[in-house]
């Protein structure tokens, strides 16, 4: 019996609207290199994954630019009107490739930061019904409310402080069987139930994915001010 194989998926069809800038985040250059040739050159340097999804806009203008843009080991995928319906056509394009029971490793394309070390302990200790890096929120939360008169700078006043005590940021890599991932999914889509992240599919089927500890450093590259941030991190894991 061959063991199951990981497959990672990477959405990369969003425009990020939020990052205020001409393109969208992963062509943004960092390091002079295109944001998700940064995370495609760590994904595919990682000795586990043979192959990889990578889930495009139909009509994406950049991507031929891309240091990868020619490379035999990444399976293109059409990217859906939110995430979730990227990752389903990631999934369906391993359709006849992928085996039940080999695990799918979804990644987000903005987070060029993370450690192979991340993915060892991720991957070498993953059981059913899977697991997603995580990090332990240290800062004291804050439920906000609208303001009364909207006189406040961010239109919002605290409501009440949220019990930190497990709470965690949910980061990537997600990782999860495929077929049982693809269920979850569909399965979510048609009652209506609001899918923020793979792990939340999961949840909606009763299931408890592990928490696994992550560094910090894997940031999601969202807002300008994060480029730097990424470029600092990038810069000391050459070192």
């Amino acid at each position: 019996m061959t063991s199951p194989k990981f497959w990672p998926i990477l959405p990369a069809a969003g425009v990020g609207s939020r990052m205020q800038a001409d393109r969208p985040k992963q062509y943004l250059t960092l390091q002079n290199r295109y944001l998700i040739d940064h995370t495609l050159a760590l994904m595919l340097s990682y000795p586990a994954f043979e192959r990889l999804v990578l889930v495009l806009s139909a009509d994406d203008p950049y991507w031929p630019h891309s240091d990868f843009a020619s490379d035999m080991r990444i399976i293109r995928a059409a990217g859906g009107s939110e995430r979730c319906y990227s990752v389903l056509n990631g999934l369906q394009a391993l359709e006849g490739i992928a085996a039940a029971d080999d695990w799918v490793v979804v990644h987000d394309v903005a987070r060029p930061c993370l450690l192979h070390s991340d993915l060892d302990k991720l991957l070498h200790t993953i059981q059913d019904p899977g697991a997603i890096l995580a990090a332990p929120v240290r800062d004291t939360m804050k439920r906000g409310r609208q303001g009364a008169d909207n006189s406040t700078v961010a239109g919002a006043v605290i409501d009440h402080t949220v019990e930190r005590e497990q709470l965690w940021h949910a980061l990537t890599p997600q990782v999860f069987r495929y077929a049982e991932l693809k269920h979850a999914l569909q399965k979510a889509l048609a009652d209506g139930f609001e899918v923020t992240d793979e792990a939340s599919a999961m949840e909606h089927l009763g299931l408890s994915p592990a928490l696994v500890a992550g560094q910090a450093s894997n940031i999601k590259v969202t807002r300008p001010e994060d480029l730097a941030l990424a470029e600092f991190f990038l810069s000391r894991s050459e070192d």
